[in-house]
């Protein structure tokens, strides 16, 4: 068999072992995540709202809220909330045509990250003095 005839052996596409993740990918990714969360969220509101209708579930579905965990989550969906907001924003200036280069993509990136980490912060002090 010639050297031009064996079959080479190499991925179809990348994977997971081959691709290095990229802040834009991972951005993307957690994007749709965090639009899933939302989705998750509106129905532990929902579930909230249903719970108010008796005293005695809303007490219990309130300790679950006051509790650790149900603080950690309740904050993650705060976070959640502020990063799709922002990452949303980022996208209409995309559908707008701004901001498509390497440098900007990163920058804004960033920016989504940061600004959603802040606000969150920030709500959560606030909230928590609200208490």
């Amino acid at each position: 068999m010639s050297v031009a005839n064996r079959p080479v052996h190499r991925p179809l596409s990348p994977h997971l072992q081959v691709y290095r993740p990229q802040l834009t990918s991972v951005l993307s990714i957690l994007h749709r995540a965090t639009g899933v969360a939302l989705a998750v969220g509106a129905l532990y509101l929902a579930l909230w709202v249903i719970c108010a209708t008796s005293p005695r579930a809303y007490v219990t579905f309130q300790s679950f809220n006051t509790s650790l965990l149900g603080r950690f989550v309740l904050g993650g969906w705060l976070f959640s909330a502020f990063y799709h907001l922002c990452n949303g924003i980022r996208h209409l200036f995309w559908d707008a045509g701004y901001g498509f280069e390497l440098k900007d993509a990163y920058r804004s990136g960033w920016i989504v990250v940061g600004v959603s980490l802040v606000a969150t912060i920030v709500s959560w002090i606030v909230g928590l003095r609200l208490i």
